[in-house]
C-alpha cells in the first residue's frame, strides 16, 4: 500500500512539475469564493486514481475533485491531487500532491510529495515519520511566544472569519504567524520540526489527513480547538510539537 500511494504521487507529481510554468490564472475555475480548480487538479487526480484502482478496485476513495466512491470497503483512499492550488497557478513552489489511507476511521498511511522541493514525507501508522527517507521529528520549542505558528482556514466563510480572529489575536500577542498556502505540507513542517503548530478552523479531510498522520508520528500532538482527540470527523484542527499545545488550546477555545 505504502508502495503504490508513493508511486500514484511521485506520478502526478511528475506531471504537476512538468507543467508547472504552463499553467497559471487564466487556466482556472472557480468552485467558491475561497477555492479555486485547474486542469492540473483534474489530470493529477486522474493519475493518481488510475494507480491506486489499479492495485485496490475494491477500496473506497474520497478524492477533492472526483468526490467519493463507495464499495462498502474497510478501506478509503483520501486524495488531494494538488494541494496549494492557487500557490501553483502564481508559480509558486509551495504545492503538494497529498495520499492517506484510512482503515476503519484511523488513518494508517500518509504521504505528501512537494515535487518541485524534492520532498517525500512518508508515514506509516506506528512506524514513524519520515522524509527522503530519514527519520523527522517535531521541534522542542516550550514557550509559545518563541514559536512559529501558521494557519488556513476552510471555505466557507465563517471559517474565513474564525481565522482572521485567530490570527488577530495571536498577532496581537506579538506571536509570529503565516498562511502558506497548502495544508498538508504546512502539516509536514511540523513534523519536521521547522515550524511549531498549526491550526485550522474548517479544515477539509483530503487537506489534512496525510499530514495529521505525519505528525503524530513525529513525535507531535492533533487535537480539535478545545483539546479533545482529532477524529476523521473532526472539523476544526490544531497540529503541535505537543510542547505548546496547552498554551494555544486556551486561546483558541475562546475564539
Amino acid at each position: 500500500m505504502k508502495n503504490t500511494a508513493i508511486k500514484a504521487a511521485k506520478s502526478a507529481g511528475d506531471y504537476l512539475l512538468k507543467n508547472f510554468t504552463k499553467i497559471n490564472r487564466t487556466d482556472i475555475k472557480t468552485k467558491n469564493a475561497h477555492e479555486v480548480v485547474s486542469r492540473a487538479d483534474k489530470q493529477a487526480e486522474k493519475i493518481i486514481l488510475k494507480t491506486i484502482r489499479a492495485k485496490y478496485p475494491g477500496h473506497n476513495i474520497f478524492s477533492e475533485e472526483f468526490g467519493k466512491i463507495n464499495n462498502q470497503s474497510d478501506y478509503q483512499w483520501v486524495i488531494d491531487p494538488l494541494d496549494g492550488s492557487t500557490n501553483y497557478l502564481l508559480h509558486n513552489p509551495f504545492y503538494s500532491v497529498s495520499i492517506a489511507l484510512i482503515h476503519k476511521k484511523e488513518i494508517i498511511l500518509g504521504v505528501i510529495y512537494a515535487p518541485f522541493l524534492k520532498k517525500l514525507y512518508v508515514a506509516k501508522k506506528g512506524k514513524g515519520a519520515y522524509l527522503n527517507n530519514q527519520k523527522i521529528k517535531v521541534s522542542n520549542k516550550k514557550k509559545l511566544e518563541k514559536s512559529f505558528l501558521t494557519f488556513c482556514h476552510g471555505h466557507q466563510t465563517k471559517h474565513l472569519k474564525r481565522a482572521i480572529k485567530i490570527f488577530q489575536t495571536l498577532k496581537l500577542k506579538g506571536l509570529e504567524m503565516r498562511q502558506f498556502g497548502s495544508a498538508a505540507l504546512e502539516c509536514s513542517l511540523v513534523a519536521s520540526g521547522i515550524t511549531d503548530s498549526l491550526m485550522i478552523p474548517g479544515a477539509n479531510l483530503y487537506d489534512i489527513a496525510s499530514g495529521v498522520l505525519l505528525v503524530r508520528e513525529a513525535g507531535g500532538k492533533v487535537t480539535n480547538f478545545t483539546g479533545k482527540k482529532w477524529t476523521i470527523d473532526t472539523p476544526d484542527i490544531l497540529c503541535s510539537n505537543n510542547l505548546i499545545h496547552n498554551q494555544l488550546v486556551k486561546y483558541l477555545q475562546k475564539i
